[in-house]
């Protein structure tokens, strides 16, 4: 286990996960949600042909932890990792993370990447609001993940299927 993609849906820990992971096996950690927000200002975000080459950048190395899976280059990340952690938390959990981190990120005007803030109206409220994003997609994202997995061309890939906060406490606990 040396290039590994800790994935899930938002509110799962990948952050957390993959830092303590990246720590204890003594390799770079890469935030793909940094190499993706931290290009412009004020959530715009980056070109296709921008983001790709940061990620290609960033898992060039023969030992890395990347946190979070993006689609556009999930062929990038997952053509090189040898092992990819699925956080699989319940949804409610999920949700009660992420209001709860929006909510003290909103207060404390606490900054992401260098350039971005979030705001409790836009963060809970507006349309493109994470809240809304995760009811859209809660129904058809395990299934989602499981076809990427099922891929021909991601067979080389262990997985590690974590989902419970207990589970993932264990597995670190064991690298």
């Amino acid at each position: 286990m040396r290039r590994v993609n800790v994935f899930g849906s938002s509110g799962s820990g990948k952050t957390t996960v993959a830092s303590v992971l990246a720590r204890r096996l003594g390799v770079p950690f890469v935030e793909i949600d940094q190499l993706f927000w931290s290009v412009h200002p004020n959530w715009r975000e980056p070109t296709n042909d921008e983001f790709r080459a940061r990620v290609e950048q960033a898992t060039r190395g023969d030992a890395w932890v990347v946190d979070g899976s993006y689609s556009r280059v999930r062929d990038i990340v997952w053509s090189r990792a040898d092992t990819v952690v699925w956080l699989d938390l319940p949804f409610p959990r999920r949700l009660w993370r992420v209001v709860a981190r929006t909510v003290r990120r909103s207060l404390t005007g606490e900054t992401l990447w260098g350039t971005q803030k979030e705001s409790l109206r836009a963060s809970l409220l507006s349309r493109d609001s994470l809240i809304l994003f995760m009811l859209r997609t809660e129904r058809g994202r395990a299934r989602l993940y499981g076809e990427w997995l099922a891929r021909p061309e991601y067979a080389h890939l262990a997985l590690v299927r974590l989902r419970s906060q207990s589970e993932i406490d264990r597995w670190l606990a064991r690298v």
